[in-house]
Order: C-alpha cells, then structure tokens, then sequence
C-alpha cells in the first residue's frame, strides 16, 4: 500500500493522492475506495461526488489534506 495526501486538481475537477513532490495517483473517480487516517486509525472510506467530493463514512466539510492509503 501507499500512503499520500487527498489533494483537488481544480484543472481536472477531481480528487488526485499525491504521494510525493512529483508524484500523484492520476485522479480518483467515484466509487474507488482507500483508507483514511482519522485519529491514528485507518478507517475504509470510498469517495463520491455531489455537488462536493466526499467520503463515506467520514465526517468532515474538507477532504483536502487528509492522509489515505490505496
């Protein structure tokens, strides 16, 4: 597994990972799932969109900045 940071590529209008400096996922689409670090747990979580980018199951207004795993 790898571990990154939920980032928004406002050009591509989707969520991306970026693991490093240069280095990213290529854009996640609805329905791919990874974990997210909450409270040094890893909770599974799959992302959504409606008129935002979501997480199920994670209770936030931003995603942006959260640690995941895939």
């Amino acid at each position: 597994m790898k571990t990154g940071i939920l980032i928004y590529d406002s050009y591509a209008d989707r969520c991306d990972i970026r693991f490093g400096l240069e280095e990213y996922y290529g854009g996640l689409h609805c329905g791919n799932t990874f974990e997210v670090l909450i409270e040094d747990r890893w909770i599974p979580s799959r992302i959504e969109k409606a008129e935002e980018w979501y997480l199920i199951g994670i209770k936030t207004k931003d995603i942006q900045g959260l640690q995941v795993r895939i």
